[in-house]
């Protein structure tokens, strides 16, 4: 999908719908706006639902004060056009008020971004915005100071965040990313582990942002295998983004054909509106020509070549998952018994070995070790089949989740040794 194609009201329309649905606003909370090319600023109205949008309730404001439309503009027009007066080169303006961001502009807190190389590069540095009256000219200026000093995102205390940016969808993008890592944090201190900060020498040395080159080919043919495999994998790449088991661009899954290849998911391509055309076919250490594969490309071969019983893997970055990633916590399946028995004996790999260490990465995992967390990055699972990695990625965010919810209520107590034995035993699970 060309979303800067799309004319500015649609893309109003399309994002508000996504933050509403994924629980990041309320009915009348939030506000978006776009500067087109002529000058002209579309912001969603006032006072209207935000979850039923049309095209025909996005309001126009031209350079000189004239508003076209059947409702008012957003009583935060002010602040969105101040923030496009001193910075040209800011496109899209996105406010809201998601409930984990909330409960840091609560504290008067900012989320600490340099957990996660991603959430680094997308995030940046934050700025803050002191609580004044919403539609104030007061709020505007507070928030102006901030994107005049260069901040692309301000957090306001009491209040939310606003972001900035080139384009809407790279303004939903940090947006979605801040808001997960205000999650992130909030679960992490449940587990009461000491969270681990990246230093800016870890991540340039980690190879986190290597993009591997390799040689092209043209495919000649799909056969009927890799369309079914290529429309499976996007209906389960749309589930799992509905899930939030990964960000709008983030989060990668692959899958073996029976011919030795492999499909893989491209690249920066939006999860939410990927169709099987965008998939790449990765054939003899070549990719398919015109398309850029995911950066762990290089890992996903090599394991595909170690592990002949594996025929799939998902990287993802499940938010609770995440929260064990980035604290020392352990992660111990011994749940319940359909936990251990997906998910075995998981293992975690110290932060950049997936970049510098791949074939002792794909040596680590074996029948009794198909989960990897890779700290402070991400989390893989293998799997025999496509949906079988998926319901073990389920089965480890469900079991994450539980975790930390029971450390709330007392102290979480393991099914024991002799449990664990007697599940093998009926499971035939044996090392």
């Amino acid at each position: 999908m060309r979303f800067d194609y799309m004319h500015p009201a649609d893309q109003l329309i399309m994002i508000m719908e996504r933050i509403y649905k994924h629980g990041m606003t309320t009915t009348s909370g939030g506000n978006l706006s776009i500067m087109d090319d002529q000058g002209d600023i579309w912001i969603t109205p006032s006072g209207i639902d935000k979850g039923s949008l049309t095209r025909q309730d996005i309001m126009q404001v031209k350079p000189d004060g004239t508003v076209i439309g059947i409702h008012t503009p957003s009583v935060e027009l002010p602040f969105h056009a101040h923030i496009y007066k001193i910075r040209p080169d800011i496109k899209a303006v996105l406010h809201a008020h998601p409930p984990a961001l909330v409960a840091f502009s609560l504290a008067r807190k900012v989320p600490e971004v340099y957990l996660t190389p991603a959430s680094a590069n997308i995030c940046g540095n934050i700025g803050i915005a002191g609580y004044e009256v919403p539609g104030s000219a007061a709020l505007g200026d507070r928030i102006a100071e901030q994107f005049e000093a260069g901040h692309d995102i301000a957090m306001m205390w009491n209040h939310g965040v606003v972001i900035g940016s080139g384009s809407l969808f790279e303004a939903f993008k940090k947006f979605e990313t801040l808001e997960t890592l205000a999650k992130l944090q909030i679960d992490a201190k449940r587990l009461n582990g000491n969270i681990r900060v990246l230093t800016q020498q870890l991540l340039e040395t980690s190879g986190s942002n290597h993009m591997p080159l390799l040689e092209t080919f043209v495919p000649k043919s799909i056969s009927s295998e890799e369309k079914a495999a290529r429309r499976e994998m996007v209906q389960l790449i749309k589930r799992a983004y509905s899930q939030k088991l990964f960000g709008a661009t983030q989060g990668t899954f692959s899958q073996r054909l029976s011919d030795g290849s492999f499909i893989i998911t491209p690249y920066r391509i939006d999860r939410a509106y990927i169709e099987p055309e965008d998939i790449v076919r990765i054939q003899n250490g070549r990719c398919e020509d015109g398309k850029t594969p995911s950066r762990s490309v290089l890992l996903h071969k090599t394991i595909y070549d170690l592990h002949k019983e594996i025929n799939s893997l998902i990287l993802a970055h499940p938010p609770y998952i995440m929260a064990f990633a980035i604290t020392d916590a352990e992660f111990d399946s011994r749940t319940i018994p359909e936990s251990y028995i997906m998910l075995r004996k998981a293992k975690k790999i110290p932060f950049g070995k997936s970049y510098s260490s791949i074939l002792d990465i794909a040596n680590t995992f074996s029948e009794s070790c198909p989960m990897l967390i890779f700290e402070n990055d991400s989390v893989m699972v293998s799997g025999t089949s496509l949906i079988n990695a998926f319901d073990r990625l389920e089965v480890a965010e469900f079991s994450a989740h539980s975790i930390i919810a029971a450390n709330g209520i007392g102290d979480v107590v393991p099914i024991n040794d002799e449990e664990v034995k007697d599940i093998e035993v009926a499971f035939h699970l044996e090392d």
